[in-house]
């Protein structure tokens, strides 16, 4: 019996393979050598300038198919010297690994492909175990975990429930898990007025006022408080421009985009739906003609509270010693896309370095991981 896969070496091996978004970086392919060593059946699931990976241990189209979801891309590092340790190198101090994408989140799917790995060696399942790693999670998303789905559903594989490994808890390991996760929309608007002299404002029509007007209203309202599953929607204002270097013309035009968090009270439709009538109703006042345009990039969704979710909380808590609190707040992840093909929960390390210069993680934590992910498989082929 080969010794059971380090997933901390494991994370320092994908660490120094330079996967920043949409670069593959030699990620997928060690993982690849990985699994086919370990009997998983390894499929390329390339799509435009992205790379996946879908590999499966078990007979296709099995009752049970518990699944893994990650990704091995990372943001940028940004100036390497203000980098601790060279931001590629994996360098390990203090009981820490350094380098980019060691929380988010090389780690989780080094965990998860350890106790993949070691769970079917030692104790195969009457079942599957699918692992679907996409290099397209830090981007636009359009070709990554989606791109794997769509391959699955063509394919006719299927997982029967499905964690995703990304970061999920604030400050304390085993703290918190995702059950759900709030939709997001990014809206475009462009006021469009006539240009004149600022001197002679009445022979022009400024688009400004009529923009600031309609921002005001929108970040003004009160979308929601809230409910039992969810936190309070927010709308923020993230850019306003008009590209007028001068300070004498009253502008054509002026642009704002906007960010939408929302929970399970509305939905990327109804609040589009709502941007549209306080544009009318601004337009109607000011006679300044405005453009819309809306990126939906998830609906919000909840996993329901059941055995699923206790068995991933059990799990933790055996590891951990606490019992992780069921949460749908933070941003998006790929779980808005695996909602759509089975249940899904998040559970993964603490996230407070992510997308951080020195980006670090826990060794100790990394190797937690790997624990709580395999009393879970333990627990669902039981």
């Amino acid at each position: 019996m080969p010794a059971p896969l380090d997933p901390v070496d494991l994370t320092a091996r994908l660490i120094r393979c330079p996967s920043v978004t949409p670069e593959e970086g030699g990620a997928l392919r060690l993982l690849e050598a990985e699994l086919s060593a370990a009997g998983f059946v390894c499929t390329r699931v390339d799509r435009g300038e992205t790379a996946n990976l879908f590999a499966r241990w078990g007979a296709k189209g099995a009752n049970r198919a518990f699944g893994f979801n990650g990704h091995t891309d990372v943001v940028p590092p940004g100036n390497p010297a203000d980098w601790r340790f060279d931001p590629f190198s994996a360098t390990l101090a203090e009981g820490r690994l350094y380098g980019r994408g060691a929380c988010d989140m090389k780690s989780g799917v080094a965990a998860f492909v350890a106790a993949a790995v070691d769970f079917v060696r030692e104790t195969p399942p009457d079942g599957a175990v699918i692992l679907a790693i996409t290099g397209d999670e830090e981007g636009d998303a359009t070709d990554g975990t989606v791109a794997l789905l769509d391959w699955m559903a063509a394919q006719g594989e299927r997982m029967s429930h499905c964690i995703v490994g990304e970061p999920t808890c604030p400050e304390v390991m085993g703290e918190m898990m995702k059950n759900g996760r709030r939709g997001s929309m990014t809206a475009r608007i462009e006021a469009r007025g006539s240009q004149g002299h600022a001197a002679y404002p009445h022979r022009a029509k400024n688009p400004l006022p009529a923009l600031v007007r309609l921002l005001d209203r929108l970040a003004s309202h009160e979308l929601d408080r809230g409910n039992a599953l969810f936190d309070p929607s927010t709308l923020a204002l993230t850019t306003i421009d008009t590209g007028n270097p001068a300070t004498n013309v009253i502008p054509a035009k002026a642009r704002a985009v906007l960010n939408i968090r929302f929970n399970d009270l509305h939905s990327g439709a109804s609040l589009t739906s709502w941007l549209e009538g306080e544009i009318a109703r601004v337009t109607e006042e000011t006679g300044v003609d405005f453009s819309l345009v809306v990126k939906v990039s998830g609906e919000s969704f909840v996993t329901e509270p059941g055995w699923f979710t206790d068995l991933v909380a059990d799990a933790v808590e055996a590891v951990c010693e606490r019992r992780p609190a069921l949460s749908t707040s933070g941003g998006t992840s790929d779980a808005r896309f695996v909602k759509d093909h089975c249940p899904v929960v998040e559970f993964g390390l603490v996230g407070q370095s992510m997308h951080k210069t020195d980006e670090h993680v826990e060794v100790a934590h990394v190797q937690q991981l790997k624990a709580v992910y395999r009393r879970m498989l333990d627990a669902y082929f039981a």
